[in-house]
């Protein structure tokens, strides 16, 4: 498919209500959905192309105060597409609290694209699935490494992912790759989408030491080869300027931008 075939689908199947569905509570203001999980402290806001003639300064004034005055709410990310081209809407953030971050990539691809694509990982290396809670804490631990996150913010996503698989098995699946020591040295999820025809790809991370033996694209392959056996057809995913390579070697294009918004109590 070409890249505005995707990006149509991606529109189409991966926004809004798709993005809140495991919320424990979604409430509509205007054109936006503002999610809260409490038990991440976490809130989320969303939309489809926000209608011109939209007062998008007072629409995000009404979704900040939403999070602020929820005293269950410590941070909270507006996502936002570059295509949609909403004037205003990144300089409104700005002003009422929301941090810009680093411009990210989204990216998709057909998933018989990216298994095409697979690479042989070195020998001295093994692929598999970590499906024990134990094993889902060593490759988030590894992730938050890579990432330069706190040992208690790594620990907390990991808390996260074990109970989301206790609660909902087959959610998602967490990949990874060891080392001749069995340590885990490259790992990432990918999370089918309810109700659509695409999986995302997640998390994915690789220590630097490790790197340019074609590990990630092994791991992005596997990944892709266990969510076509569940019916997806097309991976989608959120890159950083680094990973944005790797996915494109990997068989994903891209297809529009994301400026993630965040707010932090």
């Amino acid at each position: 498919m070409t890249p505005e075939e995707l990006l149509r689908l991606y529109d189409q199947q991966l926004r809004a209500e798709a993005e809140v569905a495991d919320a424990d509570e979604v409430t509509a203001i205007g054109p936006v959905l503002a999610a809260i999980f409490p038990a991440r402290g976490r809130g989320f806001a969303t939309a489809r192309p926000i209608p011109a003639g939209t007062d998008v300064e007072a629409l995000v004034a009404e979704v900040a105060a939403h999070f602020q005055s929820d005293p269950r709410v410590s941070n909270a990310e507006w996502k936002t597409r570059g295509h949609d081209g909403t004037l205003g809407l990144l300089d409104a953030l700005a002003r009422h609290g929301f941090r810009l971050e680093e411009v990210e990539t989204i990216m998709a691809g057909d998933i018989d694209a990216v298994i095409a694509a697979e690479s042989p990982i070195p020998v001295h290396y093994s692929l598999h699935r970590a499906d024990t809670p134990a094993l889902i804490r060593e490759a988030e631990a590894l992730a938050g490494r890579v990432f330069g996150d706190s040992p208690e913010d790594s620990a907390r996503r990991a808390d996260e992912l074990v109970e989301r698989d206790r609660r909902w098995p087959g959610s998602f699946e967490m990949w990874c790759v060891r080392d001749a020591r069995g340590e885990i040295v490259c790992s990432g999820r990918v999370d089918p989408v309810p109700g659509s025809d695409f999986a995302g790809l997640w998390g994915g991370a690789c220590a630097p030491e490790h790197r340019g033996l074609g590990l990630y694209r092994a791991l992005t392959a596997a990944r892709a080869r266990s969510a076509r056996e569940r019916g997806v057809r097309f991976l989608q995913s959120d890159c950083s300027p680094m990973s944005r390579p790797i996915l494109e070697r990997a068989g994903l294009v891209p297809i529009t931008t994301t400026t993630p918004a965040v707010w932090r109590r």
